[in-house]
């Protein structure tokens, strides 16, 4: 994880810094997630980054913990968390195939713009299923590029061991729907909002 940490600390920065790239996708998917949520709920966000999801699904929910592979990103994730004046979210520094989570504990899990940066998405995605209650949602958004930038999959080894790039898991929609309903998953929720943007998926463990 020190590998990954150091990656993504040097972007940190300007991560923060940079807009939204499609604004009105993210307030979409914002709501149509919201609307699972209940003040009782606890949820579990992985990838954080800075924490904006996390912290605009606080006022929602009884807690969120948030995780994220870089210091630097948890670092002003919590600096946001504490000018927003949200006092419900705990960021810490992890990995969701290690992190210590008892199976059944939270009700909803968040994996937004993640599942395409990591070695193995199908171990992951057994995790979260493994994690959430019977009823429990999986919310995710991911970039697919197996179905139109597929030649990019030969030289991002290359500009990985540059250290140009981040792990990339090249996938098109189908095998994440695939991935998903053959852990055990029932897509209740599958929009793309145009032809290359990312897929966001809910998908629900049976009770």
């Amino acid at each position: 994880m020190a590998e990954l940490s150091a990656f993504w600390d040097k972007l940190a920065d300007k991560y923060a810094a940079q807009p939204i790239a499609d604004e009105d996708a993210y307030r979409t998917k914002l709501a149509r997630t919201q609307a699972h949520l209940t003040p009782e709920m606890d949820i579990f966000e992985f990838g954080c980054g800075t924490g904006g999801t996390a912290i605009a699904h606080a006022p929602h929910v009884r807690s969120v913990r948030a995780i994220d592979f870089s210091k630097r990103m948890l670092d002003l994730a919590r600096q946001r968390a504490i000018e927003a004046g949200v006092d419900n979210v705990t960021f810490e520094q992890g990995d969701i195939t290690r992190i210590a989570v008892e199976p059944g504990r939270y009700d909803m899990v968040l994996g937004l713009s993640i599942l395409h940066l990591l070695k193995d998405r199908k171990a992951a995605i057994a995790r979260v299923y493994d994690m959430l209650k019977p009823g429990g949602r999986f919310v995710s958004s991911t970039a697919c590029l197996g179905d139109s930038m597929r030649w990019f999959g030969a030289i991002a080894p290359l500009g990985r061991a540059l250290g140009l790039l981040p792990v990339l898991n090249i996938m098109t929609p189908e095998q994440l729907r695939m991935d998903m309903t053959s852990t055990g998953f029932v897509i209740e929720h599958d929009w793309r909002p145009a032809p290359k943007a990312a897929l966001f998926l809910i998908a629900r463990k049976p009770d």
